[in-house]
């Protein structure tokens, strides 16, 4: 069977290379001339790791092809609500949307999209001395990987700025963007976008945060807690760190345990509060603890970096956890109480 994503759905990606392997090498290789070089590398690199893949998998693929290309017809020759009347008879008003909307999703073409190929560290070059709105306004429209990146690299006293920039954002005007896209484009080329969606705000500022280095996220959140106590307890409402792992119950910190190397977590307490340190020895065998204990002991001084990339390895082996269901982490609303 072909590999599928982390919840069963095939990936775009993964459809693709399925069709292409459907289509057979003659008219794959028609297809790859129309595709950039980048396309090309990952798609092969897709094709060349896939596994076998079922025939009712590739019946299925080349129906929604051909569903796709049907409705880009329809849309060319009446438009939007054209294709969505002909296509609702067709196939019904649910799979009618599900179609429209994965047409128009790939026709839109996002502000910056040219800055989400670019390399980070090119990224930051471009936009370290721009007012920290201006770099608020590209990271908000950057992937949170990126972003998290460029975000760390920033002094610290612009992080947290920008930081809070990102999170109060609401929309932004087309020609401020295009403004802002004109002049990086001038440094990192390719297409510049004239649409515009909405981009920043709690989420994508959570979604940064999550993906920084723990230094940075502490530095960050520690200034919001003075200039801007209500939003700080918004953002972290919606995130975790190290130290709400206090919060958990015996059962997911237990389960989490179990994914933690002993070294990490014994360099992640040399920095850990009495009592919280106490909620890892209470949920693990007495001989465990001793052992961590003793590896806290004989390892001696450890340098507060290396403290922090423990404890956040550690917060990335629980937020995985929670994406994937295996623990559930109470937010402070009502959608999070068990029962």
């Amino acid at each position: 069977m072909s590999k599928r994503g982390s919840k069963g759905q095939l990936s775009g990606k993964e459809k693709a290379a399925i069709l292409l392997i459907s289509l057979g090498p003659e008219y794959s290789s028609q297809i790859f001339k129309n595709l950039h070089d980048e396309e090309i590398e990952e798609l092969t690199l897709e094709i060349a790791n896939m596994k076998k893949v079922a025939p009712e998998e590739k019946e299925r693929i080349l129906e929604e092809f051909y569903q796709i290309c049907v409705a880009q017809e329809y849309i060319s020759e009446g438009g939007i609500n054209y294709a969505k009347d002909v296509l609702e008879k067709a196939l019904g008003s649910e799979r009618a949307m599900d179609i429209i909307n994965k047409l128009t999703a790939s026709l839109q073409v996002k502000p910056f999209d040219f800055a989400r190929k670019a390399d980070p560290s090119h990224l930051l070059n471009f936009i370290q001395n721009e007012h920290p709105q201006t770099i608020a306004l590209i990271l908000a429209y950057l992937s949170p990987e990126q972003s998290s990146q460029v975000l760390s690299a920033l002094p610290q006293e612009k992080q947290s700025e920008v930081a809070q920039r990102i999170a109060t954002m609401d929309r932004t005007s087309p020609e401020i963007i295009k403004e802002v896209e004109m002049v990086l484009e001038k440094n990192l080329s390719s297409l510049v976008s004239q649409d515009y969606t909405s981009a920043g705000g709690i989420q994508t500022i959570v979604d940064i945060l999550n993906a920084v280095d723990r230094g940075t996220e502490k530095n960050i959140m520690d200034t919001l807690e003075i200039q801007d106590a209500e939003l700080a307890e918004q953002i972290r409402k919606k995130m975790f760190v190290f130290e709400d792992i206090i919060n958990l119950d015996s059962t997911s910190i237990q389960r989490f345990i179990r994914e933690i190397d002993n070294s990490d977590m014994a360099i992640a307490l040399k920095g850990a509060t009495e009592e919280l340190a106490n909620v890892f020895y209470s949920n693990m065998s007495k001989r465990m603890a001793e052992m961590i204990r003793e590896d806290m002991e004989f390892m001696g001084p450890i340098r507060l970096r290396d403290v922090e990339e423990a404890q956040q390895k550690i917060v990335n082996v629980i937020r995985k956890l929670e994406d994937s269901g295996d623990i559930i982490i109470a937010r402070g609303g009502g959608d999070d109480i068990i029962v």
